[in-house]
């Protein structure tokens, strides 16, 4: 049996499963997820990209932050984000040493920065390079035009260097064809033809689309919408901290993500196709994760953030596709996380391997066993969040705590209401929880202490050559 895994960053499952208040046209995702097991409560362990990533590739907690890892040069420098420990086997190893053609293609380029070690176990791979802050540019800036994208205040790269490196990196863009989404789906699918007889094969997927800068081409976020005289605010956590988004801005700014998320179902599609016509349905099963959501105004602001544990962040896609028709059509409450996807695919492909800390999800799709889990816990940066059934509490780990978060998800499903001072007794129960999974009493230190130390980027180059 064949496995390939589409990942997609900043996918929110509400928007996919057309459960958000906007309908998003994804066709070619909805006919997978008609034919796939759906688990409809799976989230995230320890956020955010990197991470999740990890999980995802070990079967292995990240949270908490357990893992002394040298992470010097790396860039977001926070709690979890590092490579993944030498003492830890990866999905792809385990699949090679078994005979498993393995490839990667991806555009997330975080997990090819050169303190990342992510391509262990893949017989080949291919990094498709520009998504945001990637530095593949650094020239000339006088082909780029920041004011389409920002306030014309701030519409240059000294204020806004992060839109100046991905503008930069785009600046050769001809046609569709020549955006990342298609470009790693196309690569996806050129590896999937030169593989489809060194069966059985595995591929992993991960494309940064829908992730910022929300830039599709644009006549895919104009049939969400349109205004004259309304900018196209690509990176909406660039703008939103400077100026109050006025009702149209707001409107657009969720435009051009639904836009990208209509976008890369095209060309989830165009792969999609391709194993249709290679005859590869019968003997090739499709897992669809995402990593993490984002916020659209949900609570007054785009982006995500790690004191932000809701659905719109944490709750993840995750689908798996199965030949065997018994599996079609199938939803399951029960809670699944990242880190199960791991012994899964091992089983699919009929693998053994050693303890891990996910669960082989096999059993729950057929019926032959109930789900493992009462709660689920999510760790991102010094926070984490408890999730039972009944109840949402957000901590703070690091420092003591004196405003814990508690929401009463079963009533208050947008968990907008703190009401820890009405259930002290909530409080420390979902905390005790929390205190044996670190093993460690509240506020408690982490193994891995991010670096203070890292290198240059783009945005410091352009504070000290580019100020006017």
């Amino acid at each position: 049996m064949n496995t390939i895994v589409i990942c997609c960053d900043t996918l929110r499952a509400d928007v996919v499963d057309h459960t958000w208040e906007d309908y998003v046209d994804t066709p070619n995702l909805d006919q997978l997820r008609e034919k796939s097991t759906v688990f409809n409560n799976a989230w995230g362990e320890g956020e955010p990209t990197i991470p999740i990533r990890r999980g995802f590739f070990t079967g292995m907690r990240s949270y908490p932050w357990r893992f002394h890892v040298d992470d010097r040069g790396s860039v977001p420098n926070i709690y979890g984000w590092h490579a993944i420990p030498t003492t830890q086997t990866t999905l792809a190893e385990h699949l090679l040493l078994n005979g498993v053609a393995t490839g990667l293609v991806t555009d997330v380029y975080h997990m090819f920065k050169p303190t990342m070690n992510f391509t262990r176990g893949f017989m080949s791979y291919d990094y498709v390079r520009g998504q945001e802050s990637d530095r593949v540019r650094s020239g000339p800036l006088s082909a780029i035009d920041m004011k389409p994208y920002l306030p014309d205040e701030i519409a240059n790269p000294t204020d806004r260097p992060g839109i100046a490196q991905y503008l930069l990196n785009m600046q050769d863009r001809r046609s569709e064809e020549d955006y990342l989404a298609p470009r790693v789906f196309r690569s996806a699918a050129r590896w999937v033809q030169d593989n489809y007889e060194n069966q059985p094969f595995f591929l992993w997927i991960d494309s940064f689309t829908p992730h910022e800068c929300w830039d599709p081409p644009m006549h895919f976020a104009d049939r969400y919408f349109k205004a004259d005289g309304v900018k196209d605010y690509i990176y909406p956590q660039m703008v939103q901290n400077y100026k109050t988004l006025t009702d149209d801005e707001v409107r657009r700014t969720k435009a051009l993500y639904y836009g990208y998320v209509t976008f890369v179902d095209k060309w989830i599609g165009h792969l999609l196709n391709v194993l249709t016509d290679l005859g590869l349905w019968d003997d090739t099963v499709i897992c669809f994760v995402s990593d993490h959501g984002t916020e659209l105004m949900d609570h007054t602001q785009f982006g995500k953030t790690a004191n932000a544990m809701h659905p719109y962040n944490c709750r993840l896609n995750f689908w798996v596709r199965h030949p065997d028709p018994a599996y079609h059509g199938k939803t399951i409450d029960a809670y699944a996380q990242n880190i199960d996807l791991m012994p899964t695919i091992l089983s699919i492909f009929g693998i053994e391997n050693e303890a891990v800390d996910g669960y082989n999800l096999l059993p729950v799709m057929s019926g032959a066993q109930e789900g493992q889990r009462d709660h689920v816990i999510t760790g991102w940066a010094t926070t984490a969040g408890i999730r039972t059934p009944e109840w949402l509490l957000m901590l703070e780990t690091v420092g003591a705590d004196a405003n814990p978060r508690l929401f009463h998800s079963a009533t208050d499903p947008k968990e907008e209401h703190n009401v820890a001072a009405a259930h002290p007794e909530v409080v420390n129960q979902l905390q005790g929880k929390l205190e044996d999974l670190i093993g460690d009493s509240l506020p408690t230190t982490y193994t891995h202490q991010p670096t203070a130390e890292h290198s240059a980027t783009f945005a410091q180059w352009a504070q000290s050559n580019l100020v006017r």
